[in-house]
């Protein structure tokens, strides 16, 4: 079941479920209006009876003509009329018609007695009685008669709201197709736009209309959604490309390596020369494929709160003595640009593995493009503020090579005699926006670099 038809019989539903709902409710309503009419008027009725009865009685020379005369002013009063005054001892006084064939016992005289209204009411099928004491007279009467015209018009009222609920019912589901076909047209529209939109076909984009409404958005975001894939397409396939060229490079160089070695009749030293670069390269090609396997795998990460709290500064010290074993030579020391008034300023939520990994090649890559081989690294902390500060003095970056510093495998000019794939930058990218921090590069006077993490103590 499409969305439309759903949609169509669910609002009719609703309807339905109203319509009906005002349909028992006037019929109750007028059932309970009519039932209460006729009650009054066999109300009025007898107590119009009993005190006539009760007028005639009073005078002595009373006589037939009279109790006839009151035989004929009720006959055809009510439909089907029946009227029996009695008195407290039961016995019946006058009933109409003569021909009434009643039996009062003393149960339906306490029922009388037991309403507070005086008035006893009961109902045998159509027929309706009720029972009064007229305390004018101090007589009781038995009233019955049956609402032929109320009957009649309930009965007619009930097939009117019969008829106009299914006619309505009919009407509003028709509309309610129109209506839904009408309204989820926009979408139908966007979903034949969406089954053009292909992995070969990202260029594809939706039609956003003039009319701002829900549809237009979904179709904006959409759009913007594909763009997003398209960056994400063009960026795989360009490290695809890249990463194979890496690969591809260093496994030409060990063939050829390998092939003149096997042409060629070498001494002792010249097979050490081989293996001594092919070593060199095999060394490169794992350092490719964990910073690979390294990028891959911080995808899939996302920042913890849960993460265990550390002071940057002893994660520092740590990375420090990692790039000092994995780095002969660097110099690097470890200073604080700005005093903290409080020492929580200094700590972070953070995976400690990653960050230091993080450190390291920032370490690293300060060291591979330092003149000197000197690392500077300062803390500056404040209320609100963690930045770490990476300098090395070397030539400047350009504003163009700054902008895809966080590429792939993206190397400035000044990398031409330096050994890499262009990875480590990436890789500390990577890692900084895990924690909720960001990497920008300052180019300092007289040819100082500066990379600076800068760490959001609001979401610590």
């Amino acid at each position: 079941m499409n969305l439309k038809f759903r949609f169509a019989i669910l609002f009719t539903s609703f309807v339905a479920i109203i319509l009906l709902a005002t349909s028992a409710s006037i019929y109750v309503l007028y059932f309970n209006y009519r039932a209460g009419d006729h009650f009054r008027r066999l109300r009025s009725e007898g107590f119009a009876v009993s005190k006539e009865y009760f007028e005639i009685k009073k005078i002595r020379d009373s006589s037939a003509v009279l109790m006839n005369n009151l035989h004929q002013s009720h006959k055809n009063v009510l439909f089907e009329e029946h009227v029996v005054v009695f008195d407290s001892g039961l016995n019946i006084l006058f009933k109409e018609p003569d021909t009434l064939t009643t039996h009062i016992d003393a149960d339906f005289l306490a029922s009388i007695q037991k309403e507070p209204s005086g008035e006893y009411r009961y109902r045998e099928g159509n027929r309706e009685s009720s029972g009064l004491y007229d305390d004018r007279t101090g007589l009781y009467v038995q009233v019955s008669a049956i609402d032929r015209y109320g009957i009649n018009r309930l009965s007619t009222l009930k097939y009117i709201l019969a008829g106009v609920f299914l006619a309505s019912l009919f009407v509003t589901a028709i509309f309610s197709f129109l209506f839904a076909r009408a309204a989820f047209k926009p979408l139908s529209n966007l979903g034949r736009q969406m089954q053009k939109v292909n992995e070969m076909n990202l260029s594809e984009r939706l039609d956003e209309g003039k009319v701002k409404n829900e549809v237009t958005q979904i179709a904006i975001n959409f759009n913007y959604m594909l763009d997003r894939l398209k960056q994400s397409f063009e960026a795989q396939k360009s490290f695809v490309h890249h990463a194979s060229h890496e690969l591809r490079t260093p496994l030409a160089t060990m063939l050829s390596f390998t092939e003149s070695a096997l042409r060629k009749d070498l001494d002792k030293d010249g097979y050490r020369k081989v293996l001594h670069s092919l070593k060199e390269d095999q060394e490169g090609m794992i350092e490719l494929t964990n910073s690979l396997l390294l990028l891959s795998q911080y995808e899939k990460i996302q920042f913890s709160r849960q993460w265990p709290a550390v002071r940057i500064d002893e994660l520092l010290y740590d990375a420090i003595s990692i790039a000092r074993k994995l780095l002969p030579g660097i110099e690097i020391e470890l200073e604080f640009a700005g005093l903290p008034s409080n020492e929580d300023d200094l700590i972070i939520h953070s995976n400690e593995a990653l960050l230091k990994v993080a450190f390291t090649n920032l370490f690293k890559n300060a060291w591979l493009y330092s003149k000197d081989k000197k690392v500077t690294v300062a803390i500056d902390a404040d209320e609100g503020k963690l930045e770490v500060h990476v300098d090395n003095a070397g030539e400047h970056l350009q504003p163009s090579e700054v902008e895809k510093l966080k590429v792939p495998f993206f190397r400035g000019a000044n990398a031409a005699n330096v050994k890499g794939f262009g990875l480590g930058l990436s890789i500390v990218h990577r890692i900084v926006s895990l924690h909720n921090a960001w990497l920008s590069y300052t180019a300092i006077e007289p040819n100082i670099n500066r990379f600076t993490i800068h760490f959001n103590q609001n979401v610590q």
